[in-house]
């Protein structure tokens, strides 16, 4: 159901354009897919990779869209509006639409190379524990309180995105908690939001095959807390960028991490969770949680800082901490009791992957075992980095992540040529005798890590998405393994 609406006039005025026939047409709802269009729909024609919106602005208005957003005029009956450039208007045209929602929810919006997930999942449980109703949108899921969402993208695109902000205000949320992505930053997919608080987590090397150099990747960060309306700035500056983010940011700020006005002291981590004292200039609570890793506990951190902005105070935010649960896929152990622990977390850049092995030496003493794959028809020049990272752990497996259109041999050449002449590097282009190779590996009190698909439950091979998730094939290999010794270095293929 609408729950605001505009007319075409009051559209157009908004982001400067000039409209074609009768202003006064009512809008409920604003679409860039025709096959959403309707009546009292505005179809926005957007100039995309392989398709071109305006080729089908017959079909919208055939389907009774009365207006267009175009950015030439077309031959047809319906009220257009004539804009410059499509794709950066329709973010502020549906928000407007839909009565602008974040001008009623507070929207958290974070970024980063890593942690996105994390951070939102934990601000979202944070609030919700300080009796917020609250919503989240993101990789994983999307949801207000027990009410899911379809989820797709990381960032929805500007219509849909404006759309569900809407939906969840219809739902009573008070906070949402969004990923916000370099590519929803550069091509505008949160347009027309208003943030409450903004926050970045770190940055590191990826999505270099859409950005093209990481100056670029950076600064498609960067506009999150240039171009935007924010009320607060959270930002890691453990993280150099993220230092250098806190000393331009116009807008009031939380820096958290070492030299922040959030900090955690006395951390201690181990496979059974961490404990920390949360320490702010509004005072300071120990924490014990369920979290596992040190870069957990900076995600709390982050987390923290959004949640002090919306106004918990310190205890709540304490006691919330203590009752996280995980995020699903991301190092998460699958592994229960058993003596050999199995993790598997969602890492796939070189700086993901550092963090999760550092992760696990700090969680236990033994040996640490990474199998780690490298996405096809993504960054390539992300891959050998990838190795050398993975390189940082005992042994490894490396295998398939996702190759899509690529030959999966080819991109793990890529990456072993990162790793080194090793002879704890090996090569197994299954993933399911990745996983068994790896875990065969492996003695009591060992860490085996399964990197690069976290939460996911397909790899998508030539066009085809295949069942698999990491999690389930790593508790069916624990199930059938036998022995607490397996395998040898030298029983797979080993790099060349």
């Amino acid at each position: 159901m609408p729950l605001s609406g505009s007319t075409v006039g009051e559209v157009s005025e908004l982001v400067g354009g000039r409209v074609i026939g009768d202003a006064r047409i009512r809008l409920d709802d604003v679409t860039h897919d025709s096959r959403m269009a309707g009546p009292a729909v505005l179809f926005v024609a957007v100039r995309g990779a392989s398709h071109d919106g305006h080729d089908f602005v017959v079909a919208a208005v055939d389907a009774g869209s009365p207006a267009v957003a175009v950015e030439s005029a077309q031959e047809t009956a319906a009220s257009q509006i004539v804009v410059d450039d499509t794709r950066s208007a329709m973010g502020p045209m549906a928000a407007r639409v839909h009565g602008d929602p974040s001008t009623d929810v507070a929207v958290v919006g974070v970024t980063g190379t890593n942690g996105k997930t994390t951070v939102t999942h934990y601000v979202e449980s944070l609030m919700s524990h300080g009796g917020r109703v609250t919503g989240l949108i993101g990789t994983v899921r999307t949801r207000v309180g027990d009410t899911p969402f379809p989820s797709g993208r990381t960032t929805p695109e500007a219509t849909d995105f404006q759309r569900l902000l809407a939906e969840m205000r219809g739902l009573g949320a008070e906070v949402v908690a969004a990923e916000v992505s370099s590519h929803a930053l550069d091509m505008s997919r949160v347009a027309g939001t208003r943030f409450e608080v903004a926050a970045f987590t770190n940055l590191s090397q990826d999505h270099l095959d859409f950005h093209g150099t990481m100056e670029a990747y950076r600064r498609a960060k960067e506009r999150l807390f240039q171009d935007y309306d924010v009320g607060t700035a959270v930002i890691n500056v453990a993280d150099p960028v993220g230092a250098d983010i806190a000393r331009w940011a116009a807008m009031p700020t939380i820096t958290v991490g070492d030299g922040g006005s959030v900090q955690a002291r006395s951390v201690k981590t181990s496979l059974r969770g961490s404990s920390f004292e949360l320490v702010t200039e509004r005072g300071s609570v120990p924490v014990r949680s369920s979290l596992i890793g040190g870069f957990n506990v900076e995600n709390a951190l982050v987390a923290a800082g959004c949640c002090l902005a919306l106004g918990l105070t310190v205890e709540e935010i304490g006691e919330g901490l203590g009752l996280l649960d995980g995020v699903p896929g991301r190092f998460e152990q699958v592994s229960g009791d058993g003596p050999v622990h199995v993790i598997v977390d969602y890492a796939h850049t070189p700086g993901g992957i550092e963090q999760a092995i550092s992760a696990a030496r700090s969680i236990s003493d033994r040996l640490v075992i990474a199998v780690v794959g490298a996405g096809g028809d993504r960054d390539r020049d992300k891959r050998p980095l990838m190795g050398s990272a993975a390189a940082k752990a005992d042994f490894v497996v490396l295998t398939s992540d996702n190759p899509r259109s690529e030959d999966p041999g080819k991109i793990l050449a890529e990456v072993a040529s990162g790793a080194g002449q090793r002879p704890d590097v090996m090569v197994e282009v299954d993933r399911r005798a990745a996983i068994e190779k790896a875990i065969a590996l492996a003695v009591p009190g060992d860490v085996v890590l399964i990197l690069g698909k976290g939460h996911e439950t397909g790899q998508e091979i030539e066009g085809e998405v295949l069942p698999f998730d990491d999690r389930e094939v790593a508790r069916e290999v624990l199930a059938s393994r036998g022995g607490s010794t397996g395998l040898t270095p030298d029983s797979g293929s080993m790099s060349p």
